[in-house]
């Protein structure tokens, strides 16, 4: 009884130590050279650099025992500090009042709490998309500085086209606006909204956690040495094998077909008894032969991912920031996020008086920015930080860039639907499940990718979970109550 499972990022690599830990065959089919998806590291010139920032953090004990069983000491508790660049000045993330009105000024103070005042008032819309959502409990102005502009350079599609179930997920539960009306009210203009009722008492702040695991010189640690142990335990995990077709009979899956090197007609075929995707969910559906129904190829066609770029530079300077990361909220810089790598780890960086940076910038595949040169690429994020002044005057000695396709899920309007047509679907074949967040079009932490492969992985023994149920837990993100 083999166990077929395709892709080896955080929930494939689980699935196959899992089902390794048991005995259990298996084979893991990876398109790319590397395994850990996005959750690699990317080593330039001794120099380690993560696909964005992937924190260790969990609620769930099977999780934490599993990371500390691979990796042990190689596992640090690392502080947490972030803070949003906007316009030039740092606000503090989570906000804090003194940091807020200090940076916000007087007037815009003012601005802001009547924006809050009005869409508690007269809010706007049904509430569908995230414009609506989050203008309703902030305010127009505060959603255009602390939402719009960040939101919409990672998604690539207007804060009115993307799902309210974001923000309900990632915002609500960090209580940002609890924070922002303790941060306005409290100033003398806050008398004359009194008024307003109870929704405007001070509440209970929540704030992020304030301290993360995180491996030694990145998650790549984390991963490259699940594979490790998995392989000594008798898993076959094979990299650069594209699943480009799945053999079934309407009933079951029957096999996995990986084309011969560098395309040639010479398919290698992999039967198994159950198959485990972590694939882009889009691309399971397209692979599918027979082909699935033209309403779910549809349906696949409809749904959408986005591109994860870095562009990973070394800086002549030991300290130049305190962050970990910064979120870029300036509209005049096409810069997301910047990762600080060696306050993530300073095993990070070889040489400690010099730093390393991440500067993230989201894309489609057919933007522009996606085929730009690497050199390009340098040349610009390296004039768009120099902008910032955050360098310090301090000279770039080099850099490397790495693209990530299909990083994101797009939770555009309207694909709820599309995902429920897919899941329909392929409810039918009793020995496939998917996991991951590609492989679930669901914006997962390495966390619930890896619990949704522990749980995989029990229901080849009859254990009967739903997976799908992973994350869908609105309380789950960070958060800590003082």
């Amino acid at each position: 009884m083999q166990a077929i499972i395709m892709g080896a990022g955080p929930a494939g690599l689980t699935a196959a130590y899992s089902l390794a830990r048991r005995g259990h065959a298996s084979i893991t089919l990876e398109a790319a050279e590397a395994v850990g998806g996005i959750c690699r590291t990317i080593t330039h010139e001794g120099y380690h650099f993560d696909l964005g920032g992937h924190r260790f953090f969990t609620k769930f004990d099977e999780v934490r025992d599993l990371w500390y069983e691979i990796l042990g000491d190689d596992l640090l508790l690392r502080p947490r500090m972030s803070r949003i660049y906007y316009r030039g000045r740092f606000f503090d993330y989570p906000l804090k009042a003194s940091n807020a009105l200090t940076n916000l000024g007087v007037l815009e103070s003012v601005r802001c709490t009547a924006s809050y005042a009005r869409a508690r008032l007269r809010p706007r819309g049904t509430e569908r998309n995230f414009e609506e959502w989050v203008s309703n409990r902030f305010g127009d102005r505060l959603f255009q500085i602390f939402f719009k502009t960040y939101t919409e350079k990672v998604w690539g599609i207007p804060c009115s086209s993307i799902g309210a179930e974001w923000a309900s997920q990632r915002i609500k539960d960090m209580e940002l606006s609890t924070v922002l009306r303790n941060t306005l009210l409290n100033t003398p203009l806050s008398k004359a909204f009194k008024s307003l009722g109870p929704n405007n008492e001070t509440k209970q702040v929540s704030s992020l956690i304030e301290q993360f695991l995180y491996p030694r010189t990145g998650p790549g640690l984390m991963f490259d040495t699940l594979r490790d142990k998995a392989e000594a335990l008798g898993a076959r995990i094979l990299t650069q094998h594209r699943v480009t077709r799945l053999e079934h009979d309407g009933q079951r899956v029957l096999a996995a077909r990986v084309p011969g090197p560098d395309g040639s007609q010479d398919e290698q075929r992999f039967e198994g008894s159950h198959f485990l995707s972590s694939m882009p969910l889009t691309e399971l559906v397209l692979s599918l032969d027979p082909p699935a129904p033209g309403s779910v190829r549809a349906a696949a066609r409809a749904l959408r991912f986005r591109n994860l770029i870095t562009v990973d530079i070394i800086v002549d300077h030991p300290n130049l920031l305190p962050d970990t990361w910064i979120y870029v909220h300036d509209p005049t810089l096409r810069l997301g996020r910047i990762q600080v790598f060696k306050n993530w780890s300073p095993y990070m960086v070889p040489d400690q008086s010099r730093s390393s940076l991440g500067l993230e910038y989201f894309c489609f595949s057919d933007d522009p920015l996606w085929s730009m040169s690497n050199r390009d690429l340098l040349a610009m994020g390296t004039g768009e930080i120099r902008r910032t002044g955050l360098l310090r005057g301090a000279p770039v000695l080099g850099g490397t860039v790495v693209r990530v396709p299909g990083a994101y899920p797009v939770y555009e309007m309207g694909y709820r639907s599309h995902l429920d047509t897919i899941r329909s679907y392929l409810g039918r074949f009793r020995n496939l499940q998917a996991m991951g967040r590609g492989g679930m079009f669901k914006y997962n932490n390495a966390d619930h990718s890896m619990l949704t492969a522990l749980l995989a992985a029990e229901n080849l023994y009859g254990a009967g979970h739903d997976i799908w149920r992973v994350n869908t837990d609105s309380s789950y993100h960070e958060i800590r109550r003082d």
